[in-house]
């Protein structure tokens, strides 16, 4: 039998200013890492991306918003581990040193959000990664009052918020994605409200809407939203035209294949390259990712499978998929939006973006998490589908004061332009998606200009 070889090098190329950590350094977050103990990882506020080792352990975590893979890479005078945010780094770390072909897209591995993942540093063979929670939010804790429910869950949102803020430069602009839907419009709100509350001048901050072609129901919405808040100084509409939704380009930014997420993605790219090209300098982006995760606002009949019973039984299901023990994990992709955070995160990123989704971090999803869902919707799909409404208007009141119109919810990608205009840029079919993702990495797939 071979001994297995120590690796003797590990590589981390995270960049540290994705991290958005409130009352630590990235340092004293790291070491907590390093030292394994769960319970001080959970408390790192804000999001991260993680690398850090001890003795021939290496330890990764990372929040919901940023991804996170390795690989292990061999060598003739030993095995290496390389760590980054993206497939396509890790392939280009290889090839620029002669190790190419080792690269496979299935061979990387994804970190998931809210576990600690443990790799001995031994390499030939490779031993499996360990995992162990670092957040575990009680479920059903809280009373079934939907004003009490809302007021809390809307004042974790504005801590967070806060928070964020009191790290921004005075004089730099916050841009909001904005669809004028339940989540864009609470981050919105929540953040003018900070703003005004901390004496910032709220004329820093805009609203961005994509419109596709000067279509999409998404303007009107977000028009008519802020209209009736008398807020519309602050509405910028982000018109693109159809070619700028590029399926090939969003499914190499995102590197994934699935379909909704790819789509999404496409837009975000779309909204992005709008802005960008409008602003040269722009940084700040926020979104409203995590809002449909948090209060489990998506059409179960969509998915064969899923249940009403699945949603609201598991633990943050939309968050992470089936969980790390069971068999439908993925080495290569984590579940839920743990793996479908790239569809925002990568399109941000891409164009010079720092990126902040405040619905995503936990201390905000820990008070969703204790809304009795069972009480509340006695496993009724449209008391489900409505729930997300009440809370998150009736909190909005109850912290800023704004009666914020809810509309009914759409996708992004369905809201951004007419139906006929998208149908010849997103098949139907899932595996042409999975084939063009399989031909970039082939190298069949000339690169984006």
């Amino acid at each position: 039998m071979v001994e297995p070889q120590v690796i003797r090098e590990v590589f981390d190329l995270t960049d540290p200013d994705c991290n958005v950590i409130f009352g630590l350094s990235v340092d004293e977050a790291r070491q907590r890492v390093a030292d394994g103990d769960v319970r001080r990882i959970r408390e790192i506020d804000g999001h991260f991306a993680l690398v850090a080792h001890r003795g021939r352990t290496v330890r990764l975590a990372r929040s919901l918003q940023l991804p996170m893979r390795y690989f292990i890479v061999k060598q003739s005078d030993g095995p290496a581990l390389v760590v980054t945010h993206r497939i396509d780094a890790i392939k280009t770390w290889l090839d620029e040193r002669g190790l190419g072909d080792q690269f496979h897209p299935s061979y990387t591995r994804m970190v998931p959000a809210h576990h600690l993942t443990e790799v001995e540093l031994i390499g030939c063979p490779d031993p499996n990664p360990t995992y162990r929670r670092y957040f575990t939010p009680a479920r059903e804790t809280l009373s079934g009052d939907i004003a009490e429910i809302g007021r809390r869950y809307i004042s974790a949102l504005d801590a967070e918020v806060e928070k964020w803020l009191l790290t921004i430069p005075a004089a730099e602009p916050i841009g909001v994605s904005f669809s004028g839907g339940i989540d864009s419009g609470a981050v919105f709100l929540v953040i003018y409200h900070a703003m005004c509350r901390l004496g910032m001048s709220p004329g820093r901050l805009k609203a961005f809407t994509l419109s596709v072609d000067r279509s999409g129901a998404d303007l009107a919405q977000a028009r008519r939203f802020l209209a009736e808040l008398d807020l519309q100084i602050f509405h910028e509409p982000i018109e693109v035209p159809l070619e700028h939704i590029d399926l090939v380009q969003a499914i190499r930014v995102i590197e994934d294949y699935k379909p909704l997420d790819i789509q999404a993605g496409a837009m975000a790219l779309a909204l992005c390259r709008g802005i960008r090209e409008r602003y040269p300098d722009w940084r700040h982006l926020v979104d409203g990712e995590g809002g449909d995760e948090n209060l489990k606002d998506y059409p179960i009949e969509e998915n064969p499978e899923l249940t009403i019973r699945s949603v609201l039984n598991n633990t943050m299901l939309y968050h992470e998929g089936w969980g790390v023990d069971s068999i439908k994990h993925s080495l290569t992709y984590s579940g839920g939006m743990s793996r479908g955070c790239t569809r925002s995160h990568a399109p941000a990123d891409h164009y010079g973006f720092r990126g902040f989704s405040p619905f995503t971090l936990p201390n905000v999803i820990e008070v969703s998490e204790g809304i009795p869902f069972i009480e509340l919707t006695n496993w009724n799909h449209e008391a489900l589908y409505s729930l997300k409404g009440d809370v998150v208007s009736h909190g909005v009141r109850a912290v800023t004061g704004f009666e914020m119109p809810v509309f009914e919810k759409r996708r992004f990608q369905h809201g951004v332009a007419q139906e006929s205009l998208l149908k010849g840029h997103f098949p139907e079919q899932p595996s042409v998606y999975r084939a063009l993702y399989q031909s970039i990495f082939d190298g069949s797939v000339p690169a984006h200009r």
